[in-house]
């Protein structure tokens, strides 16, 4: 899977290290890394996700149906992620965003790494027909078709948070991480290449720091 191979390069991730798939849905990213030799942890408030991806045969992966929003991880992983919209952008309401991004910080050790992804704003205003963008809430509303697991259609409306590479700077920063890069991807394409207006999404890598304790206080 090409995004993972991006992220293994991009959080220079080892193998055995310990990480939390945000926002998982039935575990494609959680699969992918625990078949590379991860330990993965992946959270969804989807009851329904979490029964299919427990149901995988041959995992290494484990998931725990958790409301991202109301994480309680304390210092417990290497890294972090969160892509493709699974939890981050989901959550329109004022402070829900900055919720999942200070949960995902707390869930870290000293040193670990987050890889986020999140919609473009400027792509969103630029190119989205069909949808209607709330300039002062950065949200984009949208009618779109789902398919329940017995092939059934409804349709249904669709909010979601877009942000600009200064605000996923300044969130993730709130939260104590050191922002690396934010990098403009699409679905199946991620890389490193410059944030521009031209893509769908944002990816933002992160680090937490490690604490500098002062010789004489050792």
């Amino acid at each position: 899977m090409q995004e993972i191979d991006h992220i293994v390069v991009a959080l220079d991730l080892k193998p055995g290290e310990r990480i939390l798939d945000v926002g998982c849905g039935t575990g494609r990213h959680s699969f992918e890394l625990a078949s590379r030799g991860f330990e993965v942890h992946g959270i969804d408030i989807s009851e329904r996700f979490i029964e299919i991806a427990q149901g995988a045969v041959d995992s290494l992966a484990t998931f725990e149906r958790v409301d991202a929003r109301a994480m309680e991880f304390e210092s417990e992983f290497d890294a972090v992620i969160c892509l493709c919209q699974g939890a981050f952008g989901m959550m329109t309401a004022d402070g829900e965003d900055d919720a999942v991004v200070a949960g995902m910080a707390g869930a870290l050790q000293p040193g670990g790494r987050v890889a986020l992804s999140a919609f473009n704003a400027y792509f969103a205003v630029k190119y989205h027909d069909g949808a209607q963008f709330d300039a002062a809430t950065g949200v984009s509303h949208e009618l779109t078709e789902i398919r329940s697991e017995s092939g059934d259609r409804r349709t249904v409306d669709l909010w979601t948070g877009c942000y600009t590479p200064r605000e996923l700077r300044l969130l993730m920063t709130s939260h104590g991480l050191a922002v690396d890069s934010v990098s403009s991807v699409e679905p199946g394409a991620y890389g490193f290449a410059p944030a521009t207006v031209e893509s769908p999404e944002f990816l933002a890598i992160a680090h937490l720091p490690t604490l500098n304790v002062p010789q004489n206080m050792r």
